[in-house]
């Protein structure tokens, strides 16, 4: 049986490895590394722990840590894939070690600092570090591992020769040059907050200002010999950074680190990071890049759910981004329009210090809420006559950008006899339509029903309620008759515009980059948007809007419809931390986050009530348990910061107890298939508290 170096309670039931000779491997050297401690492959949180297994003599050259490895499981009869961590010549198990069976690949895909960030994301998740390595170390791919060993060594020098030579940039335009230089040179921690409008890179492409910013930090953190990870939202922000950087570093100084890539392009990139110094540029799994001396953590929106892994242990970018620099030092940059409450509340704690642009933007934003008080017909009418003039006079200019709220026709239906909406019958969820007379589908579960009947009125009509991008764009179109339309979103996606006139119609987060920006901007559907059920709802917006206004060319006009009070005041004064500073101090005195630390527990009645038991202790309050489909129940754990990481531990040992007690069952009690551990357990989980 494998032995373990750091026993946890309830693990002494792990399934063994196959039968081996007893004791340390006798022929080796005092000394000499004879025991290879790894961590397995497995989804039980019973074996999230090293394990020791002995190095039989004809694998004694190959194993070395980081490698992948294959080692047995006793009483399943089987092997299973793992990745040695270190290795040792002193025994800690008090058992016979079984011998590892084979080396899968001598590539050390497992960096030592990739695997500290592993152990420490996953313990403050309450969550199994292989679950983090699934998204730190991609697949193995042959083909391209055995390319990256049959190197020509003089083509690598080169490449890293071209690397070394780059020099920090001499001008910075975009911040203040001593502000930003002594961030990234100093191995600082900052919320920046970023210029609006976009430029034109030396290669002809037109990018937000906010990523030439990223891409002279980066650059300055290569200069310096080290990496810097980058890490954005999505597949949109990564191209603009990516164009930007193509301005200032080599081409072999970059690393592209998203889940877009294939198979083949993930394992390249990882095997490219683990060469030396680069910039690697990727959506939230990028920061679990290899990266020897870490030079910069930056992340682009960290407010946007895109950061949020939604696979266990469930660690946002930001948490990951925070423990790795204080791991290994170098810079950390959280960059956006909007700050996070999240990062309000490290600046207000002076962890971050908050650094802005050389001069302080001011987009000219005007809320119709205040133009159109006085016009009952202009506060009804989805596009007020003050947008209409906007847009009409920028036309003449260029493009203009209307951004909605959904996508498709018809964002919602109704029964056109009693006006109640219409819902689906498999899952209740609303109906909408995706064209002018295009088939009703679901939202949620996307079941087309032809037959819809009105369980009210029994009425078969429907009528549109609401409009999405396609039906917007229609309107516009007959409003403003001869001119182009371009429709931007899921169904749609659309990058770049040129500078001629054109109406663009774009959901949110799906706006395109104009060339020379927009000449006016108008944001539709604030009430809608601000109407949403969510702790979030005014970071969100917020977000939304900001980020669509930075589109716009720096002399035009944002107009924001339909929205008043706090956050049309902090868009249209573009005092947009004041808001975060604002939101924090009203959610403390409730206890909500980021004020406090929550965590989702989820489970049957009886293995939630024992969990909430044993975690019971000052600064906790327990919201529920509430009843769930199939049986379950879920409560809402809320805890001050300082008791986080025992509260975490507690838990985390309780689902060992639990795997660990369900998989020691008489083997007539067991069921087939993998079995999910009873309890399931989600740190800074949003969700509760968006519904």
């Amino acid at each position: 049986m494998p032995g373990a170096a750091d026993a946890s309670p309830g693990t002494d039931d792990l399934p063994g490895a196959s039968s081996a000779p007893a004791g340390l491997f006798p022929a080796a050297a005092v000394g000499a590394p004879v025991i290879a401690r790894v961590l397995l492959d497995s989804p039980l949180p019973q074996l999230d722990r090293l394990l020791e297994y002995r190095i039989p003599p004809q694998l004694a050259d190959a194993v070395a840590p980081g490698v992948r490895v294959r080692a047995p499981l006793r009483t399943v009869g089987r092997t299973v894939d793992a990745l040695v961590v270190e290795l040792t010549d002193q025994q800690e198990f008090p058992g016979p070690l079984s011998d590892l069976e084979d080396v899968v690949s001598p590539v050390p895909v497992l960096r030592p600092e990739v695997w500290t960030l592993a152990r420490g994301v996953a313990t403050r998740a309450a969550g199994s570090a292989s679950d983090v390595l699934r998204l730190a170390v991609p697949k193995r791919q042959a083909r391209v591992e055995k390319a990256w060993l049959e190197r020509d060594p003089e083509e690598v020098e080169r490449m890293r020769a071209v690397v070394r030579a780059v020099s920090a940039p001499a001008v910075i335009t975009q911040h203040a040059p001593e502000t930003l230089d002594a961030v990234v040179r100093g191995g600082r921690r900052a919320a920046l907050q970023a210029l609006t409008g976009v430029t034109k890179t030396p290669a002809g492409d037109w990018v937000g200002r906010w990523a030439v910013t990223l891409a002279e930090a980066a650059r300055m953190a290569l200069a310096e010999g080290g990496t810097a990870i980058l890490a954005l939202p999505d597949y949109r922000d990564i191209d603009q950074l990516l164009a930007a950087l193509t301005a200032l570093v080599p081409e072999e100084a970059i690393v592209r680190w998203d889940a877009a890539g294939t198979p083949s392009q993930r394992f390249r990139a990882l095997l490219r990071a683990i060469d030396g110094p680069c910039i690697v540029v990727g959506t939230r799994s990028a920061v679990y890049a290899p990266a020897e001396k870490l030079g910069l953590v930056a992340l682009w929106d960290d407010g946007d759910p895109l950061h949020r892994e939604p696979h266990a242990p469930y660690v946002h970018t930001r948490d990951a981004a925070l423990l790795r620099q204080q791991q290994q030092g170098g810079a950390l940059l959280f960059a956006g329009h909007v700050r996070s409450t999240e990062v309000q509340r490290l600046v207000e704690l002076d962890y971050l210090e908050a650094i802005g642009p050389a001069r302080t933007p001011r987009p000219s934003v005007l809320p119709s809420a205040n133009l159109t008080a006085r016009d009952e017909l202009a506060e009804r009418a989805r596009i007020p006559s003050s947008a209409w003039r906007t847009a009409r006079e920028a036309l003449r200019k260029g493009p203009v950008l209307f951004q909605v709220a959904r996508p498709g026709f018809a964002p919602g239906l109704a029964c056109a006899d009693c006006g109640s909406a219409a819902r689906c019958r498999h899952c209740g969820g609303p109906l909408q339509q995706r064209g002018r007379g295009g088939a009703v589908s679901c939202l949620w579960c996307g079941v087309p029903d032809s037959q819809w009947q009105c369980a009210q009125c029994d009425g078969v009509k429907l009528r549109p309620r609401g409009s999405g991008s396609v039906r917007t764009a229609e309107d516009l179109g007959r409003a403003f008759p001869g001119e182009r339309v371009i429709v931007a979103d899921g169904e749609h996606p659309v990058q770049h515009v040129d500078d001629k006139p054109a109406l663009v119609i774009a959901t949110r987060g799906a706006e395109p980059i104009a060339a020379g920006g927009y000449r006016a901007v108008v944001l539709l559907d604030g009430e809608r948007m601000v109407a949403r059920e969510s702790l979030h709802v005014g970071e969100d917006c917020l977000r939304w809007w900001a980020d669509a206004t930075a589109l716009a060319a720096d002399d035009a006009p944002t107009v924001l419809v339909g929205v008043g009070g706090a956050l049309a005041s902090a868009l249209s004064t573009w005092r947009l931390a004041d808001y975060a500073r604002d939101e924090l101090a009203d959610r403390r005195p409730l206890r909500f986050p980021p004020a406090v630390r929550a965590a989702t527990l989820l489970g049957p009645p009886d293995v939630v009530t024992a969990a909430l038991d044993r975690i019971q202790r000052p600064g906790l309050d327990v919201l529920g348990p509430l009843p769930q489909p199939e049986g379950l129940v879920r409560a809402i754990v809320r805890l001050d910061y300082g008791i986080a990481a025992e509260v975490a531990a507690e838990l985390r040992a309780e689902m060992i107890r639990l795997s660990s007690t369900r998989r020691s069952a008489r083997p007539d009690q067991r069921k087939r298939g993998r079995q999910p551990v009873p309890l399931r357990v989600i740190f800074d989980d949003s969700t509760p508290f968006d519904e």
